[in-house]
């Protein structure tokens, strides 16, 4: 197994969990409904804090429910965590295995809040400190650099927020991701040609907004550590606030960028970069006017609602990342200085 068969394998692991686990969420929704539940407190690391990012936007939009992302440090070396009370208590991780994040869940546990686990271990530590236990059930991930678990959990997220709400047409939107997916995956060739353009590239930085915030924030880290490039996320709000200042001629921007709420603004700023400061954009989106001013864009279906896009968004990026690996000449499956499970305190 290698990084880009557990890229290629991603639409049967949505579609599996979607058919094995929904009965599992759903139980867990109702207990989540019968508590006093005034937020969501997350913990998490690496890939899974950005599918926390996720979770920030998806159930504050969708659920009122307000989402604080964990310090840990405060539970470990400070030794002084906040007051959880009403909070549903959150651990995300592929592994289980990270102290720091199982000693926000068991601190959770102490103070009497509602803890969730969600996991790729169903037989963690992680599990072990919790009240419920999702197991996103990514099957084994071989390669260093995370793909299948990072969706699996974007899943299980949107899955229980569907739950929460209780609409049943959302229920039919899920059951469309591993279509789209599948879709999407159908660029590779085109993708892999482009990671050319990219070969020499050493500096980037990577824009979103809303709920693709999130894939920013992963797409940056998949170059970071497969790639070795300095790619710098930031929301497309907070770019303009000065850090838009370091932009050029044919300087490297990577935007994901679809229909939405949020894409107006988007647009705004690509045409920008494009028309005035003459940027290098390559650009993920479903919508004709952002992919129209890319020199480089990749496509994602039309039909797809605005809260979902980041479960598809991510895949052309971690296929550049793949094949931009390939074309530096870096391997794929162990990038250097990091392991596949990382623990910290």
């Amino acid at each position: 197994m290698s990084l880009f068969s557990e890229i290629s394998e991603q639409p049967e692991r949505i579609q599996s969990l979607l058919n094995t686990q929904r009965k599992a969420v759903e139980q867990i929704a109702a207990a989540i409904r019968g508590r006093d539940i005034s937020y969501a407190f997350l913990a998490a690391r690496g890939t899974s804090d950005n599918a926390g990012r996720y979770a920030n936007y998806l159930w504050g939009a969708r659920n009122g429910l307000p989402l604080a992302l964990a310090t840990p440090s405060l539970f470990t070396y400070y030794n002084q965590p906040p007051k959880l009370k009403n909070a549903l208590v959150v651990g995300i991780s592929q592994s289980g295995q990270s102290p720091d994040i199982v000693s926000v869940l068991e601190e959770g546990r102490k103070q009497g809040s509602v803890t969730l686990a969600i996991t790729n271990e169903p037989n963690s530590p992680l599990a072990s400190a919790a009240d419920f236990v999702l197991d996103i059930q990514a099957g084994p991930e071989k390669a260093v650099a995370a793909t299948k678990t990072y969706t699996t959990e974007l899943m299980v997220i949107a899955m229980l927020s569907v739950a929460m709400n209780g609409d049943r047409n959302d229920w039919k939107d899920l059951g469309q991701v591993s279509k789209w997916m599948k879709q999407t995956l159908k660029q590779n060739d085109l993708i892999e040609q482009a990671a050319q353009r990219y070969r020499y590239m050493r500096q980037c930085v990577v824009l979103g907004r809303g709920f693709n915030y999130a894939t920013a924030f992963e797409w940056a880290l998949k170059l970071k550590e497969l790639t070795y490039v300095e790619a710098e996320p930031y929301s497309s709000a907070d770019f303009q606030h000065g850090p838009i200042a370091m932009v050029e001629r044919g300087f490297p921007v990577m935007v994901v960028a679809p229909q939405g709420k949020v894409f107006a603004s988007m647009l705004d700023l690509m045409a920008r970069l494009r028309k005035d400061i003459l940027a290098e954009l390559l650009v993920i989106s479903n919508a004709k006017k952002a992919l129209s001013l890319a020199q480089v864009p990749f496509t994602i279906p039309v039909e797809m609602p605005e809260w979902l896009t980041p479960l598809v968004s991510i895949l052309p990026a971690q296929l550049l990342a793949y094949h931009l690996t390939r074309a530096k000449g870096f391997n794929t499956e162990a990038p250097r200085s990091i392991r596949k499970v990382t623990e910290t305190k």
